[in-house]
């Protein structure tokens, strides 16, 4: 049951349409995304072969599972392997037929590269024969997720540091506030380039290089909390009854202070999606072949004589960020202690 404190911030939310519907929006796409396997595949969802149920987007299957004449993983997109599954059963494919890492290829085996929207193709393909809406499907989940589990850490550390500083103060804020002084000296993309030439960046390694730095955007404000309040009578009182630090912080300071980290959630979530997608841009990015929305701007911009190419990218991407603008707007006014709810009467 919601206090009376978030029945308000619930019923200020909900009235603000733009963004609540944005809300939704964002929640199907994203959930559309995580079915990624399940909508766009080179595999069949469900093979009906010889009296058997197969699942081949569950499972690998050889190819003499089907009658052929291979031991390796069978390929759906072969028409003899497809002919092999037509003869004694049938299969159930994805509403696309391809994955974010297939090769389109004609009936004569010939690549299939910068076909224009088609039926077949809706968002047609790129420079290396891939379908768009497949790469676009996949980018996205790794863009959201990214930026969620970055979001995430980042201000589990942030509050973490923030909450210590404020609390305590002396020579532990002075020191942190030193140490954060040099650490922010330091330029990411620099690191990020060092780092490149070493190792090959994946999707782990450019979310640790990224932690080191986005975390300390959420000390100041909740620093500056936990600084007003750790004098406040209701922090004196539960100090003199004996109660210890980490109590107090984290059942009487803490909630008060995660009010304004909360409202900052869906920009730094759009941040962080705007930086993986720039250093994929620069090539800093995820490995090559990687669904990626940068990925997905560099190739309209190697090739502008494709203009769907370049639109998919600026339109998905435009889209996705004012989506999270939308929804950061409305939670920042669901919080806001000065919002009331304007009664229909």
């Amino acid at each position: 049951m919601l206090s009376p404190l978030n029945q308000r911030r619930l019923a200020i939310f909900t009235a603000n349409r733009r963004g609540l519907f944005s809300l939704f929006i964002f929640g199907f796409l994203f959930f559309i995304s995580l079915m990624a396997e399940v909508v766009s595949n080179d595999k069949p969802i469900v093979v009906f072969f010889d009296g058997q149920i197969l699942f081949p987007i569950l499972k690998s299957y050889p190819e003499t599972r089907f009658g052929g004449e291979f031991p390796t993983e069978a390929d759906y997109q072969d028409p003899y392997v497809v002919e092999l599954i037509q003869e004694k059963g049938q299969a159930i494919w994805p509403i696309i037929p391809y994955s974010y890492d297939t090769v389109v290829k004609s009936k004569t085996a010939e690549r299939r590269a910068l076909v224009a929207p088609s039926r077949q193709h809706w968002l047609g393909t790129d420079d290396q024969s891939r379908d768009v809406v497949a790469r676009l499907i996949y980018g996205f989940r790794t863009a959201v997720v990214f930026g969620l589990v970055l979001t995430l850490f980042s201000s589990v550390i942030g509050v973490t540091a923030g909450a210590i500083q404020g609390f305590f103060g002396g020579w532990i804020d002075l020191g942190f506030q030193r140490f954060m002084e040099i650490w922010q000296s330091f330029p990411m993309l620099y690191l990020v380039i060092i780092l490149s030439s070493v190792i090959q960046l994946t999707f782990w390694w450019l979310l640790g290089i990224l932690l080191l730095f986005s975390w300390m955007r959420y000390v100041g404000v909740v620093r500056a909390e936990f600084l007003r309040a750790r004098n406040l009578d209701f922090v004196r009182a539960a100090r003199a009854l004996g109660v210890s630090d980490t109590f107090i912080m984290l059942r009487h300071v803490l909630p008060n202070a995660m009010v304004a980290t909360i409202t900052f959630l869906p920009f730094n979530l759009s941040a962080a999606i705007t930086t993986l997608t720039g250093l994929s841009v620069l090539s800093f990015g995820l490995p090559p072949g990687s669904p990626s929305l940068g990925e997905m701007i560099v190739q309209g911009r190697n090739n502008i004589h494709a203009p769907w190419l370049g639109l998919t990218s600026f339109f998905t991407l435009g889209i996705l960020l004012i989506l999270l603008i939308f929804i950061g707007e409305a939670v920042r006014d669901a919080f806001d202690p000065r919002k009331t709810l304007v009664s229909p009467n």
